[in-house]
């Protein structure tokens, strides 16, 4: 066949294909110009679930009438002007494919008065066949009318959804911009008849808007962060360990305020709930990752769905050190954490020397001691080494004073510890808590100690692809100090001389593959800290106090106060809760008093 120039019809057809996958895609297309155009109110009008219908209308700054055949003509935007505009994208929109696409598509108008026009125009066009300008009454800004989506490309139409469906899809992407942009207001009616409205009134971060779309249970376990290094910043919320989702449907990434898929990042995110959530679940958060806009390539994916970081290794491990960090302070309780400089025995003093002095201090400290000995039976039969803190069995106080645990009453079946705080009533799950305080003392323990490997007598020939040896070469630095001390042997083999010394009983050849793929993909694996992390968990869940072992009063405030100081204390090893917290009022419901 010979070869032949595409039509510009067909070109924006095939374009459309790539664009236009739905009426969502519609929809997120034109919303993001008005946006760039500075709208700060947008109405979008829908029927049959966009297939009928898809208006957009705005109050941005408009488009001149000479400049509207501009606007749906191919690769033409008013967005970038060379290669430097390109490498420091800070719109939305930049292709100039969108409109083109989706008037080839569609029956198409597009109506706008330009901020320095005193009349506004309007441009149709009919499956790709455009009409004159005519003039037409219009306030500042542009409205685009979408009718009849794929109606004259039947194989594309036949593969849209029920029209519930294709408004479900528009929905999830509204929510999710409104998540960035709270400073605009977005009215959407649906069948003629209002179905939304997302008033333009809270700041970046409000928490109305985070209500708005996540909904209150989200917003109630939200913790709010904000962390800036090395000419990045990471602020917005990630949920507390305890609000978990079946699916990875409350997951937003956002880079300098365009909504994104990245791999990288959604695995350093799951890194840093690896320990503390229950095995399957998905965390839920709400992450805005700023940066310079020429450390990132936003023109890798046709819909912009995605982006490519110059940096990748870096924003993978400074997105997983801030949510690990911000993590590890779920403690049970929500205690205040020590500053740096303090110990946690000085906080347990802090907190007893606030106490109201009792005849009988001196002899619950005598007794807390002999409790915390009890519980954790000395140094020498246990991994878990005993802190200062643990001997804070504090004299009974009054609410002001009270520690956020409480002070234990009874114990339940020999399972569970019930305490009395300034609120109501804490239960606590006693093994799941101890278990993950001797988690966090063993961990720390092997911190300090360092990396220690342990040489192989006879070094291990490994088979691997040339690609994996190619990046065990490249990486050697970065394998040594994980513990493995190895050379390329041959094109697709290496030899492994040394491995780290806690796993050396393990499958060290599959740890090392699965670290060699986590380097090619991530530029960086927590593998040998997982796989130690696992064995030391199991260590601390044999070391835990079991069910059914009946406990003395100084020894559960003794748990007590080790879980209020204990980092990720409010969740075990495994991601179950620790410890839960009824209020008075909420037990008063329970009998109807006041009612």
């Amino acid at each position: 066949m010979a070869i032949r120039q595409l039509p510009d019809t067909l070109i924006n057809q095939i374009a459309a294909g790539e664009v236009v996958e739905r009426p969502a895609s519609v929809v997120k297309e034109l919303v993001e110009n008005a946006l760039d155009a500075g709208a700060r109110r947008i109405d979008i009008d829908l029927e049959e679930g966009g297939v009928r219908l898809i208006r957009i209308r705005d109050d941005g700054g408009g488009i001149p009438p000479g400049d509207l055949p501009l606007a749906v003509s191919r690769h033409a935007t008013s967005k970038i002007a060379s290669l430097e505009d390109l490498e420091g994208v800070v719109t939305l929109g930049f292709r100039g494919e969108a409109l083109p696409s989706i008037a080839s598509v569609s029956r198409f108008v597009l109506a706008s008065r330009h901020n320095g026009s005193p009349h506004g125009a309007a441009l149709e066009i009919d499956g790709g066949r455009m009409g004159d300008i005519t003039p037409k009454p219009h306030p500042q800004g542009t409205t685009v009318e979408v009718r009849d989506l794929f109606f004259n490309v039947p194989a594309r139409r036949k593969f849209l959804k029920a029209e519930r469906t294709e408004l479900g899809h528009i929905e999830d992407w509204l929510r999710q911009l409104a998540l960035a942009r709270p400073d605009v207001e977005l009215r959407v009616s649906h069948n003629g008849k209002p179905s939304r409205r997302w008033k333009g009134e809270g700041d970046l971060l409000s928490e109305v808007r985070l209500h708005e779309a996540l909904g209150e249970e989200f917003a109630n376990h939200a913790l709010r962060i904000d962390h800036s290094a090395a000419g990045l910043r990471l602020h917005g919320w990630i949920a507390q360990p305890v609000y978990n989702r079946a699916s990875a449907d409350q997951q937003y990434l956002y880079v300098n305020g365009r909504a994104v898929r990245d791999r990288s990042v959604a695995h350093a995110v799951k890194q840093a709930y690896a320990d503390v959530l229950f095995h399957g679940r998905q965390p839920a958060y709400v992450l805005f990752l700023e940066l310079d806009p020429r450390r990132v390539d936003v023109n890798v994916h046709p819909a912009k769905h995605e982006v490519r970081f110059r940096d990748a290794r870096l924003i993978h491990d400074f997105v997983y050190r801030t949510l690990n960090d911000a993590l590890a302070e779920t403690r049970a309780g929500s205690a205040p954490p020590p500053a740096p400089e303090q110990s946690y025995a000085e906080v347990a003093y802090r907190w007893n020397a606030a106490a109201p002095q009792s005849p009988l201090g001196l002899q619950q400290v005598a007794e807390a001691r002999a409790g915390y000995a009890a519980l954790y039976g000395g140094a020498s039969q246990s991994p878990i080494a005993p802190t200062a803190v643990s001997i804070a069995a504090l004299a009974p106080g009054n609410e002001a004073t009270m520690p956020p645990l409480g002070y234990a009453i009874a114990q339940l079946h020999g399972v569970y510890i019930l305490a009395e705080n300034a609120d109501g009533l804490i239960v606590v799950d006693m093994h799941a808590a101890h278990e993950r305080i001797g988690y966090e003392k063993l961990k720390c323990a092997h911190d300090g100690e360092g990396l220690r490997t342990q040489p192989l007598l006879v070094p291990l020939a490994i088979a691997v692809s040339e690609r994996e040896a190619d990046v065990a070469e490249r990486e050697s630095d970065t394998l040594a100090a994980l513990g493995f001390e190895l050379t390329r042997s041959g094109p697709q083999s290496l030899a492994l001389r040394s491995v780290p010394a806690l796993l050396v009983h393990g499958d060290v050849e599959a740890l090392l593959r699965d670290v060699l793929a986590d380097l090619r993909e991530h530029g960086e694996s927590r593998r040998v800290a997982a796989a130690r992390d696992e064995l030391l968990a199991t260590m601390a869940c044999h070391g835990a106090v079991r069910a059914n072992r009946r406990l003395t009063l100084p020894e559960m405030n003794a748990l007590l106060r080790e879980m209020e100081v204990t980092e990720r204390s409010g969740q075990c090893n495994h991601g179950r809760p620790t410890w839960a917290r009824f209020s008075l009022a909420e037990i008063d419901r329970w009998f109807l008093r006041g009612r």
